[in-house]
């Protein structure tokens, strides 16, 4: 490792410590005087007296002091805690992704296969591109946190985006648009930018295509005000303002040209490129000649989002000291640069690039790296609960709403977002599929289940269904089925998403093989289940995972509740390690329980009971909260109980909870439910404190104020 910056002689002090004396040695004392001679014998029958001793001899001087040690190696600088991914592109570590800390430490290496740009989605999954087998390819590894050391893509677990429909070329650099749910990508060698939907898997088709003036090697994006920064190998950086809004615009809006104080332009080959939206600077970097390896530079652009034509940069980094040969991606950590320097072997600093003077400036900081291609940041500390998991302390603007009216109806297929208050529906999408439950991850992609005609079930991806898709239906180039034999998915209900763990949970009610099957998050196609989780025979309609206490609550409709502990350590395999029956004063009262939310902050556990599954039967059913839920076992008294005619519960096939607020979608009366503070409440026969009509509704999600931040 090479540093630049951080503690003098660290190593020399620490060295001192451990020796417990950095001086030369004393002299040597000085040695003891002889002794005297004894006196002779006195005369037979007198003793003679003894002689005198002799005096001690002086000590010697003190010995020169010792040389100082040598100066211990400067240490780092004071980096705040961060997570980076590094892409390497090198003959002996292609297809590899280091995660590094914020002194560009390894912590772990795994294969996701790929070897070009990478980025992170909020949900904690990586994306990389590659062109290492002359396809070019957009690769989902999954859940990348959690990965073990040597991690290999897996079809089960990831995903990939690659074929002839994909007209990939040789894809570089490229920018997750997270909000809208889009890969924007540098197509190089055919000068184009490719969109992709995010949640897409396989040979599909781009959703947009833009042309461009030269070929680019990287862009990113400005989800704010909707504005794209490209760089091109011309040496130019292309700008195009409104791009997703104006469709994805066909021609740059304005091309920054950066030149000197003659004019003379200064850029060679631009490379990588990052954006501070808060002080509207740009910052890219030049690989120069890509066979010359000390000829790179990085340019800092004031006012970038009105930038046009020639422009001078504000700070311009070159020369032999500033390790610059081949800087081929860069990512901005607050105020400071880090840089891949591809050429030279080297991961780089450069602090407050923003400030201070031009010229061959030397980095702060720099560690040797074989090969680096690409950089990535993540924030593990910005990710939300997921829905299932939210407390009140979280703005809840809206729900989700499935409806399963039955195969052919004019309803069926309809997912639609409704008002917190149930005042009003604000969007609606045409899955064109005989739903059953829907949720959502971190990302705001939805995933619903779906009964298959013919036989079996499958899940349905949909591209940033939370925040947008408005009067839309259901399209591959931004969505993704998990469907299959392989998947096992015989007639799936409930489901619910960790976006922490990368996992979907799925209740598959089938009456000879019911089971809980856990999928991957990235999984598409036929995809095998990552688990089966053992249900003894009981048939699970919906489940609950809380990732905090690694728990796994099932409802089951033989009026039952399964408690999975230490979940993660055998995923089920054993059947639950508790059952719950609730009842009230000593009766058993649970029937067919459907809906289960478990609220970690109280340790309360809330389902609801359709009743009796007959004709009729549209005043049966019943909502429970249960204390104590995570040691509770066997007969367990109810804390509130809610049902009678005033309730309106009839089917309440699904639950959920804001931490204060249980939301019930009540399918035979075809209505919404809410009840408020219901952990306080007295229960008994309660009408709900608002209301809204829906055509068989299915199921229930929380759809938070967290899907609308932009980045």
């Amino acid at each position: 490792m090479v540093g630049f910056r951080g503690g003098a002689k660290a190593l020399g002090m620490w060295m001192c410590v451990f020796a417990l004396a950095c001086g030369g040695e004393d002299g040597a004392d000085g040695m003891n005087g002889a002794d005297g001679i004894a006196g002779m014998d006195g005369a037979d029958g007198m003793d003679g007296t003894d002689g005198t001793d002799g005096a001690d001899g002086t000590d010697g001087a003190d010995g020169a002091d010792g040389a100082d040690g040598a100066d211990g190696m400067n240490g780092a600088p004071p980096f705040a805690r961060e997570i980076l991914y590094l892409s390497n592109n090198g003959s002996g570590n292609v297809g590899t992704v280091d995660r590094l800390d914020e002194s560009y430490d390894l912590v772990r290496t795994v294969e996701p296969g790929n070897n070009e740009g990478i980025d992170v989605t909020r949900s904690g999954a990586l994306v990389q591109a590659g062109d290492r087998d002359g396809n070019g390819s957009l690769r989902t590894f999954c859940g990348v946190m959690g990965r073990s050391e040597g991690a290999m893509f897996d079809g089960d677990v990831d995903r990939e985006i690659t074929g002839s429909n994909t007209t990939l070329v040789n894809p570089k650099g490229f920018e997750i648009a997270h909000r809208a749910g889009y890969l924007l990508v540098a197509n190089f060698m055919d000068s184009t930018i490719k969109v992709f939907g995010s949640a897409a898997a396989g040979d599909v088709a781009p959703v947009a295509t833009t042309t461009l003036a030269a070929n680019a090697w990287d862009l990113t994006y400005d989800e704010v005000n909707d504005r794209l920064f490209v760089a091109q190998t011309n040496g130019t950086v292309a700008v195009f303002d409104g791009y997703i809004a104006g469709d994805f615009a066909g021609s740059a809006d304005r091309t920054i040209n950066l030149v000197d104080g003659g004019s003379a332009q200064l850029s060679v080959n631009l490379h990588g490129i990052a954006y501070e939206r808060e002080t509207d600077r740009l910052v890219v970097s030049d690989v120069g000649d890509a066979a010359v390896n000390s000829d790179g530079a990085i340019f800092v652009i004031a006012d970038a989002s009105t930038a046009t034509g020639d422009v001078m940069p504000t700070r311009t980094i070159a020369g032999a000291d500033t390790e610059l040969g081949n800087p081929v991606d860069i990512v901005l950590s607050g105020s400071d640069l880090r840089v891949a320097e591809k050429a030279r072997d080297m991961l780089l600093v450069f602090a407050d690039v923003f400030d201070g003077a031009s010229g061959n400036i030397p980095p702060d900081y720099a560690v040797m790296s074989t090969k680096p291609e690409s950089l990535a940041t993540f924030d593990a500390d910005a990710m939300h609960p997921d829905v299932s998991d939210i407390d009140s302390a979280l703005a809840v603007p809206f729900v989700t709403v499935s409806s399963n009216p039955g195969a052919g109806m004019p309803t069926t297929g309809t997912i639609a977002r409704l008002s917190a208050g149930l005042g009003a529906q604000v969007a609606e999408f045409d899955a064109a599929e005989n739903l059953e439950s829907v949720t959502y991850d971190l990302d705001g992609d939805a995933y619903a289940t779906y009964d298959v005609s013919g036989g079996g079930g499958g899940i349905l991806v949909v591209n940033r269904l939370a925040t947008s898709r408005d009067a839309e239906t259901t399209t591959m180039t931004r969505d993704r089925r998990i469907v299959g034999a392989s998947t096992g998915l015989l007639a799936p209900k409930g489901i619910d998403v960790a976006s922490a763990m990368g996992w979907i949970f799925v209740a598959d009610v089938d009456a000879t093989s019911p089971a809980v099957r856990v999928f991957s998050t990235c999984a598409a196609g036929d995809a095998a289940p990552l688990a089966n989780v053992n249900t003894s025979g009981l048939r699970p309609w919906d489940m609950d995972y809380d990732v905090v206490t690694d728990k796994l609550f099932v409802a089951f409709t033989n009026g039952t509740i399964g408690i999975y502990d230490q979940f993660t350590v055998g995923m089920g395999s054993g059947g639950p390690d508790r059952l719950i029956t609730p009842t009230d004063g000593g009766m058993n009262v649970s029937v067919n329980i459907h809906g289960i939310d478990y609220d970690p902050a109280t340790d309360s556990l809330l389902v609801s009971d359709v009743g009796a599954i007959t004709t009729g039967a549209n005043s049966d059913g019943q909502v429970f909260v249960i204390s104590g839920a995570s040691t509770a076992a066997g007969s367990v008294q109810v804390a509130v109980r809610i049902g009678g005619p005033s309730t309106f519960l009839g089917n309440p096939v699904d639950i959920a909870f804001d931490g204060a607020d249980l939301y019930i979608a009540e399918k035979t009366n075809n209505m919404i439910l809410r009840y408020d503070d219901i952990l306080e409440s007295a229960g008994g026969d309660l009408a709900p404190d608002a209301s809204m009509m829906f055509t068989r509704p299915e199921s229930v999600a929380l759809t938070p104020g967290y899907f609308s931040r932009l980045r």
